[in-house]
């Protein structure tokens, strides 16, 4: 039987998946339901009501009798009612393509505009059903400084820029704290088309999108680049790996230094963790020699 979600709840659940993403947190995995089991508690709830608890937790597991039963939840060769289907394996990551030549910096302009052409009107994946605007990046293209976020939301939609929302007002904020300008730095995305609801691309849709962005990295060559949050981590790095795990150390990189930090999204809905935002930054100011506040 569907389970049908009010909206209002819907939206806290979608909410709490983001919340649960920006700190890494990725994948999500259901347990096989036993229909069996199922309909005889629904059997137990509709006949005694009161007594639902205690027939879930006196629920016995056939085992040997000189072994302890195991938990209901737990699959083991004596309790085939609950063995759980294997996980499948991750599908392994598509090769980054190989680090292109050096592009003169009074060329970049040009050769971004080139990958601009060649991406096109696109329609190499689903998301380009429900985009208003393709939206490749913003900034200098001999800059020193790169960020790259997950995907545009609803603002970047309708402007084709990046980053221009609440999200992007904050962003511009941390770019002022370095001591530089948004005109002074390169800002784009793991994707380029919105996501519905500004759901986390799917691994196909940004699979499809990251080798264009390995060109513009390669192309603008920032001398550090920062990711912004557990999507553009994952893929720029090629693993599935919590933030925490990430955060604090630089990461080596197409030739540049990579560094990891929170979403500035996140950050708008856990603003606690601005200081640890601000403390990555600090770690991009002193590999591009930029001067760090006093103590």
């Amino acid at each position: 039987m569907a389970i049908v979600i009010d909206p209002a709840t819907r939206a806290d659940l979608e909410e709490r998946i983001r919340f649960y993403r920006d700190l890494g947190l990725t994948e999500f995995y259901r347990r096989p339901v036993d229909e069996a089991l199922l309909q005889k508690l629904q059997a137990a709830a509709a006949a005694e009501p009161v007594a639902v608890a205690a027939s879930v937790a006196t629920e016995p597991a056939a085992a040997p009798p000189v072994a302890a039963a195991p938990h209901p939840l737990v699959s083991s060769p004596h309790n085939p009612m609950y063995e759980e289907s294997a996980i499948p394996p991750r599908k392994p990551f598509p090769a980054a393509p190989e680090i292109g030549v050096v592009v003169p910096p009074a060329e970049r302009a040009q050769a971004l505009q080139i990958i601009r052409d060649e991406i096109g009107d696109c329609k190499r994946c689903a998301l380009h059903a429900g985009r208003n605007k393709l939206v490749f990046a913003d900034g200098d293209p001999n800059a020193r400084l790169m960020f790259v976020g997950e995907g545009p939301g609803a603002d970047e939609d309708m402007q084709g820029l990046p980053f221009v929302g609440k999200a992007g007002q904050l962003l511009n904020n941390m770019i002022t704290a370095m001591g530089l300008k948004r005109e002074q730095v390169y800002i784009a995305n793991v994707v380029k088309c919105r996501p519905p609801q500004n759901r986390t691309p799917e691994p196909d849709e940004a699979h499809t999108c990251v080798p264009f962005l390995f060109r513009q990295i390669d192309v603008v060559r920032p001398q550090v680049l920062v990711a912004l949050g557990a999507t553009a981590a994952t893929y720029l790095l090629g693993q599935r790996q919590p933030l925490a795990g990430l955060r604090g150390r630089v990461h080596a990189f197409r030739g540049t230094q990579l560094i990891v930090t929170y979403h500035p999204a996140f950050l708008l809905r856990d603003p606690r963790q601005k200081k640890e935002a601000w403390a990555d930054l600090q770690i991009a100011m002193r590999e591009l020699g930029l001067k760090l506040p006093g103590k």
